[in-house]
């Protein structure tokens, strides 16, 4: 019998002629390799210029430019700080008292829980002032008058929930109304004593405490500095006094911040021997940020030519060597560094100023001998090198915001309309001294901004029509409805006659007096009321609008820009210098080339769209690889058949001639 055997390998043919078929997704996956290293390499740049950006935004505040130091030659005496408005210089300071907050002590009870009184809703009524005169003895004052400091009273509620010592102790403290209660146990036979200490230093925060409701309460709690008092004084309110310059000084707080112009002082102790104050510009400081901004740049452009360059040592060019994005990218980061700022108020347009110039390899570096000079010389210019800046010629003008719409530049400022505040004043002169009586002439119903408000006036004695102006000025201003909006009022008397300001200003403003009982009293009946008005004029030579003593510009280069206008004079007010300095400028561009719509999303894109399309065109070549795989395979089988069939046959046919006569074989 003959075995017919395969003379082919079909599988390994097979595979062979797939190898060949498969060069084009070879291909294409080389490709893709390509492009997603592309990617990879844009995502370092993206990344840099993010780490940029992030560094620039610490950069981009003019006080990062403009710090000093404030030093104290003895901080047990006192400490301090300053703001860019300080001024360099040194300060002799002495310290003769520190302010201290009043405190007084109720009588002592048995009990912390039990009710005191019947338990009738009573209204507690705390009024901050000053008490002058008269003599303290055993915590009790004899011939003492108390002035409110006009700004407001505030009262609580004690009824039948709360009228214990423990519960008029956390009504008081859940309002804060600027006064702190606590209990203490003094281990006498009536050891519970209510202590009340004001929230605030200083003689003019002396307290009055006026009862109404229950005369139990009244009795423990009602005290009048100029009347009747229930607690007694165990601290005496005291101001701090001390002498700068040898000029003497008197404040209500141990935080001073209005004596040195920009610096703020933290008093400690009293001075045996006058302490120093220095206050100097921080060069240091400056040093840092500008060295800060010199890093950020280095570190971009370092990522910028790393991904584009061609290494010569190996002979190789970069992932993105050529490449018009990032070439794009260095020379607009070129162009800003290279471009003068515009609108800063003095000499210092260009980096090359404060000694930070391009080296041969493109980096930044700083000359610390020039930069030590610009310092020296045109310290309040140096933060316009770097962030955005307005800076007026006038004192009263100052620059209050800009937009992304505002371009730098200098604009000159004309003011037709300064804005002021509005107010009512009284029509006649009152007559003291006035007698408030409760309940007969001691209300008034006013509107303050378009909010109303009615006020009652403390009983009593009023001597003068300054006194009145006090009470008035603390009741109006404690009325919850105008405080919790920010609204207050001033309230002066000239010639006897009131005059009630509201704080704020613009058309917003206003003051008007409806009734009341005490209209008359006061001579406020027939008040003449004055809305106030909104600043108005034009910033860079066009017309801009008024909100109160803001001034916005609403078209051409400055659009967007405001100004705060503290009154003065009409007509001409200066310049105000707006500068959009290197931080500022490079912040921008790095959001708009990390934007949606930048060039480096929009070749990523495109990336990713020939990514896409190279997985549709593998998926397509996969399909159509498998069929030719299948026809190959179908092909070498039927031929490995047919030759199989064909060794046979020829096998077959050989014996049969090796069986025929004649044959060798026979």
């Amino acid at each position: 019998m003959v075995t017919a055997t395969s003379s082919l390998d079909v599988n390994s043919i097979v595979s062979q002629l797939m190898t060949v078929e498969r060069q084009p997704i070879t291909k294409l996956a080389a490709k893709e390799a390509g492009y997603q290293a592309k990617l990879s390499a844009y995502g370092s740049v993206k990344g840099a210029v993010a780490g940029f950006q992030t560094a620039l935004q610490g950069l981009n505040s003019a006080s990062k430019f403009q710090t000093l130091t404030a030093t104290a030659s003895d901080t047990s005496v006192f400490t301090a700080s300053a703001t860019s408005i300080a001024v360099a210089g040194t300060y002799s300071l002495e310290v003769t008292s520190l302010a201290q907050a009043q405190k007084l002590a109720a009588a002592g009870q048995t009990s912390s829980s039990a009710a005191i009184g019947a338990g009738a809703a009573t209204t507690v009524t705390f009024d901050f002032g000053t008490i002058s005169g008269g003599t303290l003895s055993n915590g009790v004052y004899s011939g003492a008058t108390f002035a409110s400091n006009g700004n407001g009273t505030k009262s609580i509620t004690i009824d039948s929930s709360n009228n214990s010592l423990q519960g008029i102790r956390d009504a008081i403290n859940a309002a804060k109304i600027g006064v702190t209660a606590t209990i203490i146990n003094d281990g006498s036979g009536t050891p519970y004593r209510l202590t009340l200490s004001s929230d605030s230093n200083g003689v003019s925060n002396s307290m009055k405490v006026s009862v109404s409701g229950d005369a139990a309460l009244d009795s423990l709690l009602g005290h009048d500095p100029a009347g009747t008092q229930n607690l007694s004084e165990t601290v005496t309110a005291q101001n701090a006094n001390l002498k700068v310059n040898g000029v003497a000084v008197t404040k209500t707080s141990n935080v001073v911040t209005d004596v040195v112009p920009g610096v703020t002082l933290t008093l400690n102790k009293v001075t045996s021997s006058p302490a120093t104050l220095t206050v100097a510009r921080d060069t240091n400081s400056i040093s840092s940020s500008i060295g800060s901004f010199v890093k950020a740049y280095n570190d971009l452009a370092g990522t910028l030519k790393n991904v584009s360059a061609y290494d010569a040592a190996n002979q190789r060019g970069a992932i993105l060597q050529g490449d018009a994005t990032v070439r794009s990218l260095q020379s607009q980061l070129r162009g800003i560094i290279g471009t003068a700022v515009t609108g800063t108020p003095g000499n210092l347009t260009t980096l090359s100023s404060v000694g930070v110039s391009f080296q041969k390899d493109g980096s930044l570096a700083i000359d610390q001998t020039k930069l030590n000079d610009a310092m020296n010389n045109h310290f309040d210019d140096i933060a316009s090198l770097f962030a955005s800046v307005g800076k007026s010629t006038d004192s009263l003008v100052s620059f209050n915001n800009a937009t992304s719409s505002t371009k730098a530049g200098n604009y000159a400022v004309n003011i037709t309309q300064v804005a002021t505040q509005g107010k009512t004043v009284g029509s006649t002169a009152i007559a003291t001294p006035l007698v408030i009586v409760g309940g007969s002439n001691d209300t008034l119903d006013l509107s303050v901004n378009g909010i109303s408000a009615s006020v009652t006036l403390s009983p009593g004695t009023y001597n003068t029509a300054q006194a009145l102006a006090t009470e008035l000025q603390a009741k109006i201003n404690g009325v919850t409805a105008l405080s919790n909006m920010g609204v207050s009022v001033a309230v002066s008397e000239n010639a006897g006659k009131l005059t009630v300001t509201s704080v704020n200003y613009g058309s917003t403003s206003s003051v008007s007096v409806s009734g009341g009982t005490a209209e008359s009293a006061l001579g406020l009946g027939g008040d003449t009321p004055t809305a106030g008005v909104d600043v108005a004029g034009s910033i860079g030579g066009t017309t801009a609008t008024g909100s109160g003593q803001l001034l916005s510009a609403i078209s051409g280069d400055a659009l967007g820009l405001g100004i705060l206008v503290n009154g003065g004079a009409l007509g001409d007010r200066g310049v105000l210098h707006y500068s959009q300095g290197y931080a500022s400028t490079l912040n921008t561009w790095a959001s708009a080339v990390l934007g949606v719509d930048s060039i480096i999303s929009s070749r990523t894109d495109g990336i990713g769209k020939s990514i896409a399309d190279i997985g549709k065109r593998r998926t397509e070549l996969e399909t159509r690889l498998i069929n030719i795989e299948k026809r190959y395979r179908a092909q070498f089988t039927a031929l490995d058949s047919m030759l199989s069939s064909m060794n046979s046959t020829s096998a077959y046919l050989t014996q049969q001639l090796a069986n025929l006569p004649g044959s060798s074989n026979n």
